[in-house]
């Protein structure tokens, strides 16, 4: 055999056996073309969902309780609105702060600490630790009778009611994700913050134009 085929031979014979070694060790294998298991990323990623402090709860803890009401009244709309803007609207928040719940929850549980309770803002958890002036601060709540109200309405009475409405919302939402950007340490719910800061405020924008229109 030439020296040249040779030294190809034992090169590709020892990266083989160097990998074969590698995977015994490890007590796993690798499918060729696969990219190799990234652990020190995850190990990062959930070393960072547990950096967090008061105003990091605070943001979960009444944000979720803030979006299941806004998911409420998109519901709302969908079932009872006649304008296709306004429906699409409702869908679209629907769509977003569904899954904004979810990871929130999943922000809580990572952290050890009590998700509120659905619908029962009476139950939300460690409040007796924090200021009660920032209960209030929860901006754009709707009253129970101010959603008995909405209920109550039809036409173009409701989406106008609903616009109203979701934009206070909206606004009490930014509010709130602004003090978590500014206060909070734990870098994925500052991201989400920032996610619906800007997603939000673009959906006052939209609702205030579709206003003009009702």
């Amino acid at each position: 055999m030439p020296t040249t085929r040779m030294s190809r031979a034992y090169l590709v014979g020892g990266a083989l056996a160097l990998s074969l070694a590698v995977s015994a060790c490890t007590g796993a294998t690798t499918p060729a073309g696969a990219p190799a298991p990234t652990i020190s990323s995850a190990s990062a990623q959930a070393g960072a969902s547990t950096d967090r402090n008061e105003a990091d709860t605070r943001f979960a803890q009444m944000m979720i309780p803030h979006h299941r009401q806004a998911v409420a009244m998109a519901g709302m709309a969908v079932e009872r609105t006649a304008n296709p803007d306004v429906k699409a609207l409702a869908e679209q928040i629907q769509a977003a702060q569904d899954p904004e719940i979810e990871r929130m929850t999943g922000f809580l549980q990572a952290w050890g600490a009590a998700v509120p309770a659905e619908d029962d803002m009476s139950a939300m958890p460690e409040m007796d630790d924090m200021d009660h002036s920032d209960m209030g601060d929860m901006s754009g709540m709707m009253t129970p009778e101010q959603m008995n109200e909405l209920q109550g309405a039809s036409g173009a009475e409701f989406d106008r009611m609903f616009l109203e409405m979701m934009i206070a919302h909206h606004e009490g939402a930014v509010h709130d994700s602004e003090r978590e950007v500014a206060e909070g340490v734990n870098p994925q719910a500052k991201d989400l913050a920032q996610q619906i800061i800007s997603a939000q405020n673009a959906e006052i924008t939209q609702m205030r134009q579709m206003l003009q229109a009702v």
